[in-house]
């Protein structure tokens, strides 16, 4: 059968599977609509857990940055695991203890103050849509390879199926879909994985094949490829990291604490019945994440090595990368270059007009390597490859069936529509519920919160769409961005409101809102005024990572810093939280028991 046919039937299959299962599972309660009623397995919970946790970030973008990072891609997996296993270990079963299912409804009772909770639903719209934008980003990559359309027509059909199903039917529909998502997109990442991994070492499973010898070689995958990338001007695969060693730390910091707290994963311990329940799913949740996110270093450095290959197969064969005939006919490209050309996220610029595909890094700064390239006539890199190609388009490049490109496609979609549903379902929450309901119109009939909930979903995709169109980075960046933002606002607030009898809502507001403006100050400087093109102020900041060359992405680790610091020097010069609150929480950290999950206050 035909790649396109294929792909349309796969593809709609499971479009078609998820949309029945929103219709079958749709809300009619504010409790289905925001908690899914309160009663899914434990096992369920996990696997959409997973699915609503590894977004397009980690299924599109991840093995691609992580690709081209070489060993500093490392960041993402020690962040986000590690992030993940920080809010399942020390936060969620407090806050399914205490018995609100939103963040700021907890910060807002724990810190005894609407305006907290209203702070608090600001932080969590700035977070969830920059982390919004970043899904959308990756739906457009998707839909616009595999339907043959444009990256700006991808984003537009992505919103009208985020739409569909997450409007209609809320947490609930959200969850069972989840994990039909769930399992679409792990076969989609593990099935290639596997035959690569065959291809270029023999071994059928690819974290090992990661560390064996290529086929017909006494030489393993990762030196091969050091050797291969060295060769055209690359750094070395297995060492390189992004810039400093601190900024490594503090974008790995920043990406776990943010973790914690991102309010749409917190969310999902109070689809279950009891804290027993919410620990057992998180559990599950992580072997289920564990499957990606240990084969996501080899499917980077296989994919890696299958484009150098392809487009210089003189790195494996005469191993003269610099000879007349090395590089790859542009004439003679392959199917999968051409199809990826039409989304233009894949360019081809012949600068020396020889007809071929001259890539490599035209950046170094090896004296030698760059004697050799002008000596052999190239006159710049002529491939520009986005980054957010690279997991979608490596089982093309490898030449793989046709059925397991389709899968992989509906996996791709499935992965950013999952998380995008799941950020969508925080936002409405936020502000129906925490911003309408208990701040603006206490009295508000249930009827009139669902409906206020689907059109702040609606809105929401929107802006994302828009901003999905104009992305600030590639998606996983964009999504660190998010991280961050929540790492330098909800977390500190969380964090001390569960384990400081003593921090008051002054400390709290004061700190949330100097974290806030100090990671929005230093982002905004680089990708400009909420995330407009051409509105940057570098100067301002000392030039381009000019706060001890920390990157904008890993400043909310700098972020929380100031956030603690504000929030503990207020919360000197104020007075103690009242005996009630104190004991409150002396009550939640003991997690033992469930609160049943209510809307009140």
């Amino acid at each position: 059968m035909e790649l396109q046919t294929t792909i349309y039937l796969v593809v709609g299959f499971t479009f078609a599977i998820y949309i029945g299962i929103a219709i079958w599972a749709r809300a009619s309660t504010t409790s289905e609509f925001y908690v899914a009623g309160g009663g899914v397995n434990p096992v369920m919970n996990g696997m959409a857990t997973a699915a609503d946790w590894m977004s397009a970030a980690s299924f599109i973008s991840m093995a691609g940055l992580i690709a081209y990072m070489g060993y500093g891609g490392s960041l993402f997996l020690m962040g986000w695991t590690g992030g993940y296993v920080l809010l399942a270990c020390l936060l969620a079963p407090y806050l399914r203890k205490f018995g609100k299912f939103t963040v700021p409804q907890f910060i807002g009772d724990r810190f005894y103050s609407k305006s907290a909770s209203t702070l608090a639903v600001v932080c969590l719209l700035v977070a969830s849509l920059t982390y919004i934008i970043g899904q959308m980003t990756g739906v457009g990559v998707a839909f616009s390879r595999f339907l043959g359309v444009t990256n700006e027509s991808g984003i537009y059909i992505g919103m009208a199926i985020v739409f569909a199903y997450a409007v209609f039917g809320g947490m609930k529909g959200i969850t069972y879909t989840q994990v039909a998502q769930y399992i679409v997109l792990i076969l989609a990442y593990i099935v290639p994985a596997v035959f690569i991994s065959l291809n270029l070492t023999g071994n059928p499973l690819p974290q090992l094949g990661l560390g064996s010898n290529m086929v017909g070689t006494d030489k393993s995958l990762l030196v091969t490829l050091n050797s291969v990338i060295n060769e055209l001007g690359f750094g070395e695969y297995t060492t390189s990291i992004p810039g400093s060693k601190l900024n490594m730390f503090l974008y790995t910091l920043s990406l776990m604490i943010g973790t914690a707290g991102l309010p749409h994963v917190i969310m999902r311990f109070f689809t279950v019945k009891t804290v027993a329940d919410a620990r057992s799913s998180a559990g599950w949740a992580l072997v289920f994440i564990a499957l990606l996110y240990t084969t996501a270093p080899a499917v980077a450095a296989m994919a890696r090595m299958n484009i150098h290959t392809t487009i210089n197969p003189a790195v494996v064969s005469t191993g003269d990368v610099f000879g007349k005939d090395a590089a790859l006919v542009y004439d003679d490209r392959p199917d999968w270059f051409k199809r990826w050309e039409v989304t233009g996220l894949l360019k081809f610029q012949d600068k020396n007009g020889d007809g071929r595909i001259q890539y490599y890094n035209d950046a170094s700064k090896d004296p030698a390597f760059k004697k050799k390239a002008e000596d052999a006539g190239w006159k710049g890199n002529e491939l520009t490859i986005n980054r957010d190609i690279i997991v979608l388009a490596n089982p093309e490049i490898a030449l793989l069936p046709n059925w397991v490109i389709a899968l992989v496609a509906a996996g791709g979609l499935a992965a950013a529509l999952s998380t995008a549903a799941g950020l969508l379902m925080a936002i409405s929450a936020a502000i129906s519920h925490d911003l309408v309901k208990n701040v603006f119109a206490p009295n508000i009939s249930e009827k009139g919160e669902l409906l206020t909930g689907k059109i702040a979903m609606a809105a929401s995709i929107g802006v994302a769409g828009y901003l999905g169109l104009n992305p600030p980075g590639f998606a996983a960046g964009t999504v660190a961005l998010a991280f961050g933002i929540a790492a330098s606002t909800l977390f500190p607030a969380i964090m001390m409101g569960i384990f400081s009898k003593k921090m008051n809502k002054e400390g709290a507001m004061a700190g949330m809102l100097a974290g806030l403006i100090v990671t929005l100050f230093y982002v905004f400087a680089h990708k400009g005024l909420f995330f407009i093109k051409g509105t940057g102020y570098l100067e301002l900041v000392g030039g381009a990572n000019g706060f001890f060359g920390i990157t904008p992405e890993a400043f909310g680790a700098v972020g929380a810093g100031v956030n603690f610091l504000v929030a503990f020097l207020v919360d000197k010069v104020t007075k103690e939280p009242p005996e009630h609150i104190q004991q409150m929480v002396e009550n939640v950290r003991v997690p033992r028991g469930s609160g049943v999950v209510t809307g009140s206050h």
